[in-house]
């Protein structure tokens, strides 16, 4: 039969582990452990740790580079001023110019713009309804505090249309507003602190660069 070992002698050479002498400084202690909590070795566990926390932090640095270069950058903002319909394009666009018209308190003209945008795209009819309403209560209604401009005439074709909702019942009011705001509004904001400080921001960063 093969020798077993006794409880005592178990405990002794635990204790003699135990008591091992020191590492010199700078050492690495022995691989024995396999998950090392103090950090105080070179175990497999310790080094995937160190791994992950590295990672993590070039992860935070990539988010933090990606939202940079979300920015508009020089030749967009100075293409807006060549074209409306690519600033209405743009994100970063819409929100300045939408900057803008809050200061003329006429945010209320792009709301509604870009609110039959998203109408158009649906196609479920329930949907088209309740949005349709929702357009109509917000925008249209003159008990609306947020009415945009329109004529009679625009205006007596929505109410009509009202019986039988579409995708595309707001078709001529939404190009009435698309006129007014790219006649009236754009070459204001062309003009404004608002437009001008950005486009010397970008100027700034090209410079930098």
């Amino acid at each position: 039969m093969p020798h077993s070992v006794s409880g005592v002698e178990m405990r002794k050479r635990q204790a003699a582990h135990i008591e091992a002498p020191p590492q010199a400084p700078g050492q690495p202690r022995p691989n024995t452990c396999c998950l090392c909590w103090c950090g105080c070795c070179k175990c497999l566990w310790n080094e995937d740790r160190i791994e992950r926390s590295e990672h993590q932090t070039c992860t935070k640095m990539d988010s933090i580079e990606a939202a940079e270069e979300q920015r508009p950058s020089l030749e967009e903002v100075l293409s807006w001023a060549r074209s409306f319909e690519l600033m209405l394009r743009s994100l970063e666009g819409r929100e300045i110019f939408r900057e803008f018209l809050r200061s003329e308190y006429s945010e209320d003209n792009l709301l509604f713009w870009l609110a039959c945008e998203e109408l158009k795209k649906e196609a479920n009819p329930s949907v088209v309804e309740e949005k349709a309403r929702i357009i109509y209560e917000d925008y249209v209604s003159i008990l609306s505090p947020k009415e945009v401009s329109l004529d009679s005439r625009v205006r007596e074709g929505i109410n009509q249309s009202l019986a039988e909702p579409s995708n595309r019942m707001y078709e001529d009011a939404q190009l009435q507003i698309y006129t007014l705001m790219h006649r009236d509004s754009f070459p204001r904001f062309l003009n404004s602190t608002v437009y001008r400080d950005l486009l010397a921001n970008r100027r700034r960063t090209c410079l930098d660069t």
